[in-house]
């Protein structure tokens, strides 16, 4: 008989070779009625997998429990799923296509296609209606095992499924599913049957290199999304169309904030005037808390000998994301990918006691990195980027603490800026590291230990530190609830070791000091990326880049609306004058497509009582006020979110 045990923790016995789906239903029949899937000793597996007793009856119960369409699992499940449903209504439309492959995403699927006919939208509409009857179908998902011989033979001619069975080990058994006359190398599992997915929708076509290789053949792909409901598939469509509506792309170019040249180069960016009015806001403020908080401010080259890389272990771990080096004078320089090596030749620069520590080093750093074209998007991914870069070097008993106050530090930031949730994860040891397992320990410890003793919610990130060591990354939270990865904190003992880094102790001996490498925002691009689409471009007053707009009604009013233009000036503020002979309307609505937060109309009436007519983005026409009455106002909004730092 085979043991099994619930999630509840209860215990009971089948006969060997029971289904999982039969397994689940002895237990609790209301609950397997949900799964689209079983999950056995942690392993996610298809409802009708076979089980047997371990050990010949004698074992430890396996711990079998159900997979539903409420966790991640079960949506992964259906949705790679759905993916397959997808591929057949391809092929049977397409009969020349080749498949290549078709996982799940986060909210979603797609599938890599080989065709020469280019997908059209109205492909889109027509693989949609035959999917529509593949479901209706109802026909079952089958897995059959082969071996690597017998699947090279069933796949025969298809390079893509080819090179996939030649990675696998020859003792290694393969699976395919099926359904209808449908087949592909998968790894599954699958739900039970296609008539288990409700509700789908093909999203968009792209491009992409098999293998996410660029010296690989460009391929199709159309991903889609699914849902176990109509009515959770048309609330993720609307959040995906606010999406389009807020991409910072997008908006970029309508606000006038930024834009890339192929002249210049892919994934360097330029800055315009009203772009640039917001990341020099975003900087004086960023330059005036730190001073605020004990950093000192520096400046380093944005070029330097190879050799300081070498040393550093960038060369070798980060080699194909960095630049070629380029011959100065029979040397080697490379543009630099990072800040760190800079900021530690300062700290060099003096013998150190340890009464001058924690030193806190802080720059806005460029810095450029070979990024592949395929993924270069936007703000969010481009090629020369600035950090908001410090290191802090200090004795191992300031560890905790600075770990500490530059996590308050850091969320203080982010919530000044409108960022009030996020997430928050625990990156440990990867697999390819550097220095002692002791220092790691203590590292992991200390960063945990902070997080603890703030009362911050965490999850650990298992493999996910960088080479030199384990850090806490902050994934920040829009106004759509898409989790962005912008802050981080990292702890090195690594570089202050390569570097011989020393400081005199309470003994007058030289000793080691621990670095912290930690950026709040992380770069200065993805930040303003993200605070584009976080507000839909309508930034609050103190980061607009135009806080209001004087409109005229007629040119009778232009000399008065140019002097309340001077006075918002003298006040501070960043104000603009409309005195073009068009209609009011016409003006009122092109100030609002600029999302400036607020319009000042001036007409007879305003002029004669001197007066000023003010109309807010949001609320609309206001009661007329005086010129000092509106600057209190735009005063008492022109401060940042996040209340005083502690």
């Amino acid at each position: 008989m085979l043991k099994v045990i619930s999630s509840e923790g209860k215990e009971s016995s089948h006969p060997d070779g029971a289904t999982v789906i039969e397994v689940l239903a002895a237990i609790d029949r209301k609950s397997a009625r949900k799964a689209v899937a079983g999950k056995v000793d942690g392993r996610i597996v298809d409802l009708q997998t076979k089980l047997g007793a371990p050990g010949g009856g004698e074992g430890k119960p396996l711990a079998v429990e159900p997979v539903t369409l409420d966790s991640k699992e079960g949506l992964q499940v259906y949705r790679h799923s759905t993916a397959h449903v997808m591929a057949e209504a391809v092929t049977s439309i397409f009969k020349d296509v080749k498949l290549a492959i078709g996982p799940a995403t986060e909210d979603g699927f797609y599938y890599d296609f080989d065709l020469d006919h280019h997908f059209t939208p109205e492909d889109l509409e027509k693989i949609e209606k035959r999917m529509s009857e593949i479901v209706r179908e109802n026909s079952p998902f089958s897995v059959e095992e082969l071996g690597r011989d017998e699947a090279a033979k069933l796949f025969k001619g298809d390079e893509y499924k080819e090179e996939l069975i030649g990675e696998i080990d020859e003792e290694e058994r393969l699976t395919v599913y099926r359904q209808s006359e449908f087949a592909d190398l998968c790894r599954g599992p699958h739900v039970p049957t296609t008539g288990f997915i409700k509700a789908f929708q093909l999203t968009s076509i792209a491009g992409a290199y098999w293998r996410g290789d660029e010296k690989n053949k460009m391929l199709q792909r159309i991903y889609g999304t699914a849902f176990p409901s109509k009515k959770e598939l048309s609330e993720h469509l609307k959040k995906i169309e606010e999406a389009r509506k807020r991409d910072h792309r997008k908006l970029g170019k309508e606000l006038d904030l930024f834009s890339t040249s192929e002249d210049i180069g892919a994934g360097l960016v330029l800055w315009h005037p009203n772009g640039a009015t917001v990341r020099t806001i975003v900087e004086d403020f960023w330059k005036k808390e730190h001073a605020k908080n004990d950093y000192s401010l520096i400046y380093t080259p944005h070029v330097a000998k190879l050799d300081l890389w070498k040393k550093s272990g960038h060369w070798d771990f980060y080699r194909d994301n960095l630049y070629s080096p380029m011959d100065v004078e029979g040397q080697e320089y490379i543009v630099r990918p990072m800040n760190c090596p800079f900021h530690i030749q300062i700290y060099k620069g003096h013998l150190r006691s340890y009464r001058d520590l924690p030193i806190r080093y802080a720059e806005l750093g460029t810095v450029y990195r070979f990024e592949r074209s395929g993924v270069l998007h936007g703000l969010l991914r481009v090629r020369g980027f600035t950090q908001d870069d410090a290191h802090i070097y200090m004795t191992p008993d300031q560890l905790e603490g600075e770990i500490k106050e530059v996590l308050k530090f850091t969320l203080y930031i982010l919530r000044s800026f409108g960022f009030n949730e996020y997430d928050i994860f625990l990156s440990t040891k990867p697999e390819k590291y550097v220095g002692s397992l002791e220092n790691w320990e203590r590292a992991e410890a200390a960063l945990k230990g902070a997080l603890v003793s703030t009362g911050l919610d965490y999850a650990v990130d298992p493999g996910e530190g960088v080479f030199y060591g384990p850090k806490i990354d902050i994934k920040i939270k829009d106004s759509l609830g898409r989790a962005w990865q912008c802050s981080t904190i990292q702890v090195d003992f690594n570089l202050p070791e390569r570097f011989e880094l020393a400081y005199r102790n309470e003994k007058g001996i030289d000793a080691r000091p621990i670095m912290i490498h930690r950026a709040l925002m992380g770069s200065l691009e993805r930040f303003f990326g993200c605070l584009v689409e976080h507000y839909g471009g309508a930034f609050p007053v103190w980061l607009a880049p135009v806080q209001a707009v004087i409109l005229t009604v007629t040119e009778r009013n232009d000399e008065y609306a140019a002097g309340v233009l001077k006075d918002l000036k003298r006040a501070g503020f960043r104000a603009a004058l409309d005195i073009r002979n068009e209609k009011l309307g016409f003006k009122i609505r092109e100030a609002r497509l600029k999302k400036i937060p607020y319009m000042l109309v001036v007409g007879d009436k305003e002029m004669e009582e001197g007066l000023v007519a003010p109309r807010s983005r949001e609320e609309g026409a206001m009661e007329p006020e005086t010129v000092e009455r509106f600057i209190k106002r735009l005063n008492a909004e022109n401060i940042p979110a996040g209340g005083e730092f502690s």
